[in-house]
């Protein structure tokens, strides 16, 4: 059981890792100071939930995954090519948030359908949550600036 459950905190690692590395990148391509702020206090948030992880894993006597999903890779690099290729707008950049959240929420979904020990499925539904309310903070923000597109 403790080596599908360090499985599953690490494939949360990686999904947390993968949001960090994405709001960074939005924080560098947003002209917007006002979301500049919000996204690099969305990655701070997400490098906390990881070193939660990391340190479930490690209780455990798991070895926490460092960094992201490959695939996450990829597609930042893509959202940086297209950056450089032409100017995006901010609508742009939350759209590719919202994706990146929409991503992380079924990581999160899959990870509680599991049977979890009592206090991971405490931290995992915190996270969880917490992640929910910035989806929606996120989506509302990209409705608000398409409209204005």
């Amino acid at each position: 059981m403790a080596d599908r459950i360090v499985k599953l905190l690490n494939d949360l690692v990686e999904t947390a890792k993968d949001g960090e590395k994405g709001f960074l990148a939005a924080a560098e391509d947003t002209r917007d100071q006002n979301l500049r702020g919000l996204f690099q206090d969305r990655a701070t948030d997400c490098g906390q939930s990881a070193q939660e992880l990391q340190t479930l894993v490690t209780r455990l006597g798991g070895t926490p995954e460092t960094g992201g999903h490959m695939a996450a890779a990829v597609h930042r690099g893509w959202v940086h090519l297209k950056a450089a290729v032409a100017a995006r707008s901010d609508a742009d950049i939350l759209r590719e948030c919202e994706r990146g959240e929409d991503i992380a929420k079924r990581h999160y979904a899959d990870a509680l359908r599991e049977p979890l020990p009592e206090d991971i499925r405490d931290l995992v539904e915190r996270q969880y949550t917490g992640l929910m309310r910035h989806h929606d903070q996120i989506r509302d923000l990209h409705d608000r600036y398409r409209e204005r597109a």
